[in-house]
């Protein structure tokens, strides 16, 4: 069994198929990404995947620790918007799951991760947009998940910002050894992250293709490689409808 096994046999809303015969996989350390446009049911299949619609036809595993036990490991989930309390300081968002007892250490140390040392007790209001998102970012490492689930976490910020957040969440994944699922439409965001892209097509619920990036980390965004791939992708996109 791998960390978080997904089955959906059929999502609908009201009358409307959106998902059908999906079955995919996430290994442990392994980043996999869902890319397809707008529309085509990537977040929904996310929230399934979070236990945040449970309205579907199939099944959610995750696998149980490695100690055995029966409690299934923590899922993290991160939003394209950052959904911070505007009344709470950047401290008490990122430990809002422990309230006011939350630990101050581990919050802290979150903080210097993600390189907003001097801001704790600073309010979301005075944060830029890309702060404001490393805010999210380390709410939901607080609570040592082992899977973290992304829904185009980096759509709002411009594309410097967005090179940014995507190397400082490989580098916080790779240190704690945490596996991810995210969702985005951005192709060199895609391949720059996954190492397995699931290919959503428009308007048939369903995953058409599912492809390996075959390239070692630290990745370099001029890489030949990725160029190949990129190639790759667009045509899996192009049998899907897509484009």
């Amino acid at each position: 069994m791998s960390l978080l096994d997904i089955d959906v046999r059929e999502k609908a809303f009201g009358k409307t198929i959106v998902l059908h015969d999906i079955k995919l996989s996430l290994d442990d350390s392994q980043a996999a990404v869902l890319l397809g446009p707008s529309g085509c049911g990537k977040s929904t299949l996310l929230r399934i995947a979070a236990g945040l619609d449970k309205q579907f036809s199939g099944s959610v595993s995750v696998k149980t620790g490695q100690d055995g036990n029966t409690k299934s490991p923590p899922v993290a989930f991160v939003f394209q918007e950052p959904r911070l309390m505007p009344w709470l300081t950047v401290s008490q968002n990122i430990g809002f799951a422990d309230g006011a007892k939350y630990d101050t250490g581990r919050v802290n140390g979150l903080i210097a991760d993600v390189g907003l040392t001097g801001h704790a007790a600073t309010l979301p209001k005075a944060l830029s947009g890309g702060m404001a998102q490393r805010v999210a970012i380390a709410r939901a490492l607080y609570t040592e998940p082992r899977i973290l689930l992304l829904d185009e976490p980096f759509s709002a910020v411009d594309a410097f910002t967005r090179m940014k957040l995507q190397d400082l969440v490989l580098k916080l994944v790779e240190q704690r050894g945490i596996s991810f699922l995210l969702v985005t439409h951005d192709i060199d965001e895609a391949l720059y992250l996954g190492d397995r892209i699931y290919v959503m097509g428009a308007g048939d619920g369903g995953i058409q293709h599912d492809l390996s990036v075959d390239v070692p980390r630290p990745r370099d965004r001029r890489a030949a490689r990725l160029a190949e791939l990129k190639s790759d992708v667009l045509t899996a996109l192009q049998a899907a409808h897509v484009i």
